[in-house]
């Protein structure tokens, strides 16, 4: 026959393991200016980022907090190619094909027939 001490702790409810733990590193959090100081931008920029750029933060009450890894995630992730900073990052991209694109240019219209420069009336 099972003693009552058995028969307890087999009626309770299986405890749930803790979460592996993971590396200091991976959990560290940054305040507002701790972001800023990391990514080297000042504290109105990192506010502006965070949502529409997708720059992972969270407001608690007043303050914000930011998960390091997360941060890093989101530096070494390529902006989406519609973003602003996508078209930023291509600014001057075709400053070497000068010449390729007057020569395009050129061919596209003379193919329509049309002159480069405006006639006037």
């Amino acid at each position: 026959m099972a003693s009552k001490k058995t028969k307890a702790r087999s009626s309770r409810k299986p405890r749930k393991q803790a979460p592996k733990s993971l590396p200091a590193a991976t959990l560290e959090v940054l305040t507002l200016a701790e972001a800023a100081a990391y990514l080297r931008v000042t504290e109105e920029e990192v506010v502006r980022l965070v949502g529409p750029s997708g720059m992972p933060g969270r407001r608690i009450g007043d303050e914000w907090r930011f998960l390091k890894s997360a941060l890093q995630v989101w530096l070494a992730t390529p902006p989406k190619s519609s973003s602003k900073e996508a078209l930023l990052s291509q600014a001057g991209a075709f400053e070497d094909d000068a010449e390729d694109l007057a020569e395009l240019r050129a061919a596209i219209y003379r193919d329509r027939g049309r002159s480069e420069v405006e006639e006037g009336p």
